[in-house]
């Protein structure tokens, strides 16, 4: 058997397998297990491969489709065995339906079932004439193109109107990009040929540059085009443009993701529907000015349209409900780069927060330029719908009405003797971090409002005083970098980071960092590492005399030097640090700008005078482990540029001290999961927002993954000497505490372990010398459920699961039902294995008997309270009084014993539920499990659609592969409005979570049938009747 070298991916067979065996000595391997769910698809391939070559071998016609009998009886199909002589079937029409008989004999040059590449090469079908053919087949088309031309619509007129004249459907997605899109072109797609058209509007850029085409079939013999051709002549006739041609049959997967991805589109609302005669004039403007024939900036918020939260700020929106209404916090601070809509966010939460219908409350908004002002009123205003919304308390102006103010710090503090303490409901206070602290107090101690809410950019100024300090030192919210960068707020960056062949490692290490002064007199005058620096930004930016940098250091001693050795480089240069004078500054970054020097050295200036957008090059000349301080020196060139296309990042790293924290920075910068962070590095970072990328060189990538192995997986002889540390007189220190005050997560303390013992609080407790009493017989087995509570995150829940496990909940025949079916989730979540209950007497009596356990439980619910992202609410519709919420996270025990499946006798034990699905009878309720991601390992095309989100309130689901349309289940999922039956979603993004056990879903509540496809599998898409939450829509959906 011939051994193929190289990189494959190639399914090992029992004969390739001996054939490796035999050449041992010559040939090295590696191998990898096949995801379970990938299984299926790659062995049918492998089977397909071998038995084409089998009848590729087999003259004789007979004996070929007696082979394919054999194989069909084998597998039990025999009805699918294949007629002789082998048939096509080409069309299905009613014979007494008046049809269009052009449509028999109207084919593609390409067939239905094959994949294609058009290159307008000789001997290649022309795309237009392909297009015009699918259009005359298809019984739906969408269109996803960049530019739209009136050229391009006429050559397919005829067959887009004979589409929509049969009761087709055409739905187009174009852009305002460049203004190449012709207005006419889509006035008339809407007017005479009937199709719906959606416009993304965005003037400055755009991501959207396909050029794609989807044919529906009622038959299931959808075909599609993705490629380089627009919609116009040149593009469809004459250009040398690359098409890709994909069939259901052949390239199944990419349909469903073109699918899934098109109607995630239609349905993001980035994207308007354009209706001529009410849009014709926006269109126009729009088209003018990303051509570049008018300069006119487009409105950020236009008047009349009712203003909607992008994702990011829905987010922010219910964590500052989350923090009001589960902690009880009313003083809030939000944390959000500059240009991603802190004051839309501050009008929004004022409207959908904290405003009643009928009444606004009392409003104090303050800023320190009366120009913040007049934008902030007119966004309230906007949002607000109310056009004389509130007046400005500035300069010399009089006040008329002190009931929503928009006032100067300045006038504000004049004015403070006039002002009752809890005269105003609502504070808000912007840009907090541009005025002085003692400003600021004063008026803080001067108002009592029933909310305050504080909005910045930068928490830490530049005198050292963390704004967080006037907010309990708490941050209620913040929006992450890669969000930012995916909805585009923020320019994209270039990370590389570079060894500079320095090592750290015995350098004096003082509360948590290393100490400035010995770090500082290591680098000054290391012309060695300076050369190396100058050198490599030679390597990795354009022009360095062109460039606009900053470069972070540790001393002002330090920022002279670099200074001086650039210069010396001819790449002039300064450095402004905190003994520069505010003359000095300024006088500085107007050298920059203009082009005078390429780049300012400064230590810890973050926001006071060097907030530059056309900054184009960040230096990292320093260690900096703090994530806070790494994103807010990384903000100062993330602000978006007309010259600017990309941030480029520099990050010198060296040998580093074991206490050095490189996952903090890295988890920052990527955004993902410590689990995904060591691949990450080793692999490369695959899933980083559009544009954006980080590469390590050799050196510094063999330096950073030494350091997050011990830092991402810690040993646990290092945690159990943090505690130590952190217990006072001996006494007890809490989890909660504990996690909030190490470097250490939940999952270091508790975590299902597959090989060794596995980790808990009160194992570290006891390796710390703490006497734990109270063990019972089922200790060991009981204490392992602990991590199954983590996820706790509704009131009642964790009310109820608190009584039980401390003794107070009563009497169990006493207990509402409400109340008996929520403990009785928590029983069957903490039972251990192998016991069976016989009575909730029973099951109350084995938990009383483990209080070491139970005390665990108690304090991990109190780590699961301090996490909560959600305020859950009842169900809509009739499950609305049921005990399982809508956005409330739980456990398969959890899920079958609320939703009134299983519990105790006579019903069956919860655990035994294995299925994706159940239908619990007492409720008449179908309860689909989701889980989105299939495979954890990889990318996965062939699984990663069948489930899917595709708007905050559509998702896609596949039923079991047994589950045919006409089955009972079937119907009852399609018409279960009519049967008076509901459906229930649960969903997850993987199977396993962070601590080891298996992730908790989140419920997303009841939902409604929308449309199916298919049957083994049904392909339905359901409506859901509360919207996701917009993080999970952010993590999970396709876009």
């Amino acid at each position: 058997m011939l051994i193929p070298h190289g990189v494959t991916q190639i399914l090992l067979t029992e004969g390739l397998d001996d054939a490796l065996d035999k050449h041992a000595e010559e040939v090295e391997t590696n191998r990898q297990e096949i995801d379970k769910v990938e299984v299926p698809e790659r062995f049918a391939r492998h089977v397909g491969k071998v038995v084409a070559l089998k009848l590729e071998a087999i003259e004789s016609p007979e004996k070929r489709s007696k082979v394919v009998r054999q194989i069909m009886e084998l597998l039990k199909h025999v009805d699918e065995t294949p007629v002789h002589p082998p048939t096509e079937l080409t069309a299905v029409l009613p014979k007494r339906s008046v049809n269009n008989r052009r449509l028999l004999g109207t084919r593609p040059q390409t067939p239905l079932n094959d994949a294609a590449l058009l290159t307008n090469a000789k001997g290649d079908p022309s795309l237009i004439s392909e297009i015009r053919s699918e259009i005359a087949t298809a019984d739906n088309v969408d269109l996803l193109c960049a530019f739209v031309k009136w050229s391009g619509l006429n050559l397919l007129e005829s067959e887009l109107r004979a589409l929509t004249e049969r009761g087709g459907k055409l739905r187009v997605i174009t852009t305002t990009y460049i203004g190449a899109t012709e207005r006419r072109a889509l006035d008339r797609l809407v007017e005479k040929l009937g199709a719906e058209v959606k416009i993304q509007y965005e003037i400055n850029s755009t991501r959207l540059h396909a050029k794609s085409w989807y044919f529906h079939r009622n038959s299931g013999w959808d075909t599609a085009y993705v490629g380089s051709s627009n919609l116009s002549v040149p593009a469809m006739t004459e250009g040398v443009e690359w098409n890709v041609r994909l069939s259901r049959q052949q390239t199944g997967q990419l349909l469903s993701k073109f699918m899934r991805t098109f109607e995630s589109y239609w349905a993001d609302t980035s994207y308007q529907l354009y209706d001529p005669k009410v849009d014709k004039e926006r269109l126009t403007s729009a088209l003018a000015q990303a051509s570049g024939k008018t300069q006119e900036e487009s409105s950020v918020i236009l008047g009349g349209l009712d203003v909607r939260p992008y994702p990011h700020q829905e987010e922010i929106l219910e964590k500052l409900r989350v923090e009001r209404s589960i902690h009880g916090n009313h003083r809030n601070l939000v944390v959000a780069a500059t240009g991603t809509g802190k004051t839309v966010i501050a009008a929004l939460d004022y409207r959908d927060n904290l405003s009643t219908p009928g009444r606004y409350p009392r409003l104090l908004f303050i800023a320190h330029r009366i120009e913040i002002l007049k934008q902030a009123m007119r966004t309230y205003r906007a949002v607000l719908k109310e056009g004389d919304f509130g007046e400005i308390l500035a300069d010399s102006r009089q006040m008329h009405d002190w009931t929503h103010v928009f006032a100067t710090i300045q006038s504000l503090s004049r004015n403070l003797g006039l002002i009752s303490p809890d005269h105003f409901d609502v504070v808000v206070i912007d840009e907090f971090h541009h005025a002085e602290a003692s400003t600021y107090r004063k008026v803080l101690q001067a108002l009592n409002p029933t909310e305050l809410l504080g909005l910045t950019a930068t928490p830490e100024r530049g005198d050292g005083v963390d704004v967080a300090t006037f907010f309990d030192n708490r941050t209620a919210a913040s929006i992450r970098l890669w969000d930012a960068l995916e909805t585009d707020l923020l320019c994209p960056f270039h990370y590389f980071g570079i060894s500079d062949n320095t090592d750290l490692s015995a350098l004096k290490w003082v509360r948590g960092k290393y100490d400035d002064n010995v770090l500082s007199d290591y680098y000054v005058n290391n012309d060695t590492r300076t050369a190396l620096i100058i050198k490599q930004l030679d390597n990795k930016v354009s022009d360095p005399k062109s460039m606009r940098a900053l470069g972070f250091c540790v001393s002002v001693q330090h920022a002279q030097y670099m200074a001086t050795a650039f210069s010396k480089a001819g790449l002039p240069s300064l450095a402004v640090t905190g003994h520069s004078t505010s003359k000095e500054r300024t006088d500085a970054i107007k050298r920059l700008r203009s082009g005078e020097i390429v780049a300012i050295f400064t230590v810890d200036l973050y926001n006071e005078g060097i907030d530059i957008p056309e900054v184009d090059t960040i230096l990292f000349l320093r260690p900096t482990e703090s994530a806070t301080v790494f994103l807010q020196q990384l903000g100062r060139g993330l602000r978006k540029s007309a010259e600017k296309a990309v941030l480029t990042v520099l990050d010198f790293v060296g040998m580093q001290r074991q206490e050095f924290r490189f996952d903090q920075k890295f988890r920052a910068l990527t955004g993902v999961t410590r689990r995904g962070l060591l691949e990450g590095v080793e692999k490369g970072f695959s899933y980083l927002p559009p544009g954006c990328d980080v590469s390590l060189d050799e050196a510094s990538r063999e330096v950073i993954l030494e350091n997050l192995k011990r830092q991402v997986s810690p040993k646990w002889k290092h945690v159990v000497s943090e505690y130590k540390q952190h217990l006072v007189d001996g006494a007890s220190v809490s989890l909660l505490d504990f996690i909030s005050e190490s470097e250490y997560e939940l999952s270091d303390i508790l975590k299902r372990k597959r090989k060794g013992q596995d980790r808990n609080w009160t194992l570290l407790k006891r390796d710390a010398g703490v006497s734990i009493d109270n063990m019972g017989p089922l200790h060991n087995e009981m204490i392992r459920r602990s991590q199954a509570l983590a996820h706790v995150d509704d009131p009642l829940r964790l009310s109820v699961y608190r009584k039980l496990l401390n003794g107070t909940l009563g009497s169990w025949s006493k207990l509402s039902a409400e109340h008996q079916r929520l403990a009785t989730m928590l029983l069957f979540v903490v039972r251990p294995h192998g016991v069976t209950y016989t009575s909730p007497e029973h099951a109350i009596e084995i938990l009383e008997a483990e209080p070491a356990a139970c005390a665990e439980f108690l304090e991990v619910l109190e780590v699961a309270e301090s996490r909560i992202e959600h305020l859950a609410k009842p169900m809509e519709g009739r499950l609305k009084n049921e005990v399982i919420l809508t956005h409330a996270r739980y456990t398969r025990e959890e899920i079958v014993v609320g939703m009134r499946y299983a519990g105790f006798k006579p019903k069956p034990s919860p655990v035994s539920m294995q299925q994706g699905v159940f239908q619990a009878a007492d409720t008449s309720t179908d309860v689909l499990l989701v889980t989105l991601k299939k495979n954890e390992k990889n990318y996965s095309p062939t699984t990663m659609y069948r489930d899917a989100i595709i708007s905050p309130s559509i998702l896609h689901w596949e039923s079991q592969s047994t589950t045919s349309i006409d089955s009972p289940t079937g119907r009852r999922y399609v018409n279960h409005k009519e049967k008076g039956s509901e459906v229930v979603i649960f969903a997850r993004e993987t199977e396993n979570g962070e601590l080891g056990v298996a992730a908790p879903y989140l419920c997303l509540g009841t939902a409604d049938f929308v449309s199916a496809k298919g049957s083994r599998p049904i392909e339905i898409d359901w409506k859901l009747r509360t919207p996701i939450p917009a993080d999970v829509v952010a993590r999970m959906m396709l876009q």
